[in-house]
């Protein structure tokens, strides 16, 4: 399993909201460090054609506005293409990012994100021909209307199913994800939007780190019933530094 990561998102600069946080990706990287099974890689920023696929020109230069905030917002699209382009390979990837981007519309965003890594990803493998549909499993604890705006009904002919679990209780909220999963047809890919602000020890109080080692699982066994395995997540989500490694590690050792 292949983990993107770039050390300049440990710049916490460029924001003052909770996902901008000095301290909330070092315990995860130190964690997943440990791991041999995982191989860390490097992303590039995005590139503006990349970006305006799923993004209006005015919302791309309202952002360029803040030179740190658009280096890293572009540095974490980027590493959510990385991500998209190796899971289309076949190897499950895992991008420790950030800004995250599931509340960015297509000339909006707010929420902690300003562009929305899972479209620029999508739209990518799309734009290059590699895939026709996606499953997008949107498990934060905040249902992404980005996603949702761009990527939900499109006239281009690209077809992406998303699912935003609303259960209340955590087995029934597995329950719904695994029973969507299996009416699912014609997918080229999954991917997570991976938020993990539904953690028992952090804002929704719902899910336990098995829980996320089972969403995991789901991911890996049914993106390998339907499109052969390929499948990635980008992290959105997730305040409580004490727990949030342990719940990414936890999501990951099941998606691998």
């Amino acid at each position: 399993m292949k983990i993107v990561f770039h050390e300049r998102y440990y710049n916490s600069d460029y924001s003052m909201d909770p996902a901008a946080k000095p301290g909330r990706l070092e315990g995860i990287i130190e964690l997943l460090s440990k791991n041999k099974e995982f191989e860390f890689i490097t992303p590039k920023p995005a590139a503006k054609e990349d970006i305006l696929r799923a993004h209006t020109e005015r919302h791309y230069r309202y952002i360029k506005k803040n030179s740190l905030l658009f280096e890293l917002a572009s540095l974490a699209a980027g590493g959510s293409i990385l991500a998209a382009e190796e899971g289309f390979k076949g190897n499950p990837t895992f991008a420790v990012i950030r800004p995250p981007g599931h509340h960015a519309s297509a000339d909006s965003c707010w929420g902690f994100c300003y562009f929305n890594n899972i479209s620029i990803s999508l739209l990518k493998l799309f734009s290059g021909g590699k895939i026709k549909s996606a499953f997008v499993l949107d498990f934060d604890l905040h249902t992404g209307d980005g996603n949702l705006n761009i990527l939900k009904h499109r006239s281009d002919g690209f077809k992406v199913e998303i699912l935003n679990p609303n259960s209340s209780v955590n087995v029934n909220y597995i329950k719904e994800v695994e029973q969507y999963m299996q009416n699912l047809k014609d997918i080229d890919i999954f991917v997570a939007s991976a938020g993990f602000d539904e953690g028992i020890e952090d804002w929704g109080n719902k899910l336990y780190p098995e829980d996320y080692h089972e969403i995991g699982i789901l991911m890996k066994k049914y993106s390998e019933k339907l499109c052969d395995g390929r499948r990635f997540a980008l992290l959105e989500g997730g305040y409580n530094h004490a727990v949030l490694p342990k719940n990414v590690d936890s999501f990951c050792q099941g998606f691998k």
